[in-house]
């Protein structure tokens, strides 16, 4: 459930998978009550890829979202190093193909999702946050800095049950000089947005919580619900 303000706003989903040798991420947001009368969304984004010892090299990413006048859809094309090398984007019926320049800064890069799985791994196995990944989403250049906060004690409350002891991260975008329009881009570029991590009956990571505490519309907070990480 996320809410922002006093609004319970959309309603989200997040599953990984892991395997010694191969990655995927998917995610899908939904708004919800109100704010889907006032301003239906939908969105679905997809992330896969193979694990080379410590590197996650990207195969495939897209997304498609949906809103009440637009449907948009991206997908990045990925040579076998992991780089993309096309971007193909379109909105309603207009398709856009867009080769991509091979630049030294962006050598050794992934994408948004992939810097989750990432975490998720480190996490397991190191059980602290602290990192810089490279990301290149097509036509940005930026990193993401993850930051330990400390331990906390979770309680349940009314938008979800789970509870106990979590691990306190931090994560901002550093923006590298690359411009962008969106929210999500201009609001975690100002200011961290925190996020709590705990584990499941089988010791793997998931995000129980996730607070921005300023937005244009209020605070933002996501509370999970349910727990489904597939072996």
């Amino acid at each position: 459930m996320v809410t922002i303000g006093p609004f319970e706003a959309s309603k989200t989903g997040f599953t990984y998978t892991l395997s010694p040798d191969s990655y995927k991420v998917e995610s899908v947001a939904e708004t919800f009550g109100i704010f889907d009368t006032l301003y239906p969304f939908r969105a679905n984004y997809f992330t896969s890829g193979k694990i080379n010892q410590q590197d996650f090299i990207t195969s495939d990413y897209h997304y498609i979202s949906k809103s009440r006048f637009n449907t948009r859809t991206k997908k990045l094309i990925y040579n076998e190093k992991g780089l993309p090398t096309q971007r193909i984007s379109s909105k309603n019926d207009n398709q856009k193909k867009v080769t991509i320049v091979d630049k030294p800064e962006n050598q050794d890069t992934t994408d948004l999702q992939t810097v989750f799985a990432e975490l998720a791994r480190q996490y397991s196995i190191y059980k602290f946050c602290d990192s810089r990944m490279r990301v290149f989403d097509g036509k940005r250049r930026f990193d993401v800095i993850f930051r330990d906060e400390g331990q906390e004690e979770l309680i349940p409350n009314q938008y979800s049950n789970i509870s106990g002891k979590a691990t306190k991260c931090s994560f901002h975008i550093d923006k590298l000089d690359s411009k962008g329009d969106d929210l999500l881009w201009k609001v975690t570029s100002d200011r961290p947005v925190y996020f709590w991590l705990m584990e499941d009956a089988k010791q793997k990571p998931f995000i129980a919580r996730i607070s921005l505490e300023k937005t244009p519309l209020g605070p933002l907070d996501v509370y999970t619900t349910e727990v489904k990480i597939k072996d």
